[in-house]
């Protein structure tokens, strides 16, 4: 057999083998899925996810949409920062302008200038993805929800103090030395520990 002809058997073998045993991911990028945090930059709380094995423009809008229904108005946005991917296009910037919303897009191969949504992909993926074998696009949305509540109710934060964003300080708790109670998530890969009533 040729040199390069043994090349491609390696190349396209595992292609083969799940064309034979007729598996098939169910994320086609795997842990590379679009997933798409709106994160509060004030208190660093992440607002609404979305993932999708294959975004695109229309896929992109309606999640604007669903954020902008989910905090109506409470919390009312004054800005938003995203990348110049090509699904972020008219439609999705349309959506927050007519909400009264700034849209900023960032430079040209810069993700420093998006440094929180590059830092909670990092976050993510280190804490959670990297430690689970995702079987599909619900699965990985339940792991990000049981994710995005332990971020936001029990993840210290430096720049908030080493508090959670949805954690308000109470003193009086604080004075006493509680009793703590340990609840695992995702089969034992977070703790969470709480102050027993």
């Amino acid at each position: 057999m040729s040199e390069s002809r043994v090349r491609e058997n390696r190349m396209h073998g595992s292609r083969r083998r799940r064309e034979e045993t007729g598996t098939k991911s169910a994320l086609p990028h795997g842990a590379g899925a679009s997933r798409r945090p709106y994160i509060s930059l004030a208190t660093r709380r992440i607002e609404y996810v979305a993932c999708s094995s294959n975004p695109d423009g229309d896929w992109t809008a309606q999640q604007a949409r669903n954020l902008m229904m989910q905090l109506g108005d409470d919390q009312p946005l004054r800005l938003l920062i995203h990348d110049r991917d090509s699904k972020l296009g008219g439609a999705f910037d349309e959506i927050f302008r007519s909400e009264g919303v700034r849209v900023i897009r960032t430079p040209v191969r810069a993700p420093n200038a998006n440094a929180y949504a590059e830092r909670w992909v990092r976050t993510v993926r280190a804490d959670c993805l990297d430690h689970l074998l995702i079987f599909g696009r619900r699965h990985l949305e339940r792991v990000l929800r049981v994710y995005v509540r332990h971020y936001n109710g029990h993840r210290p934060h430096r720049a908030l103090g080493l508090t959670p964003p949805d954690r308000f300080d109470d003193a009086a708790t604080a004075a006493r030395v509680p009793d703590v109670r340990c609840q695992d998530l995702l089969g034992g890969l977070i703790h969470e520990y709480r102050v027993a009533a």
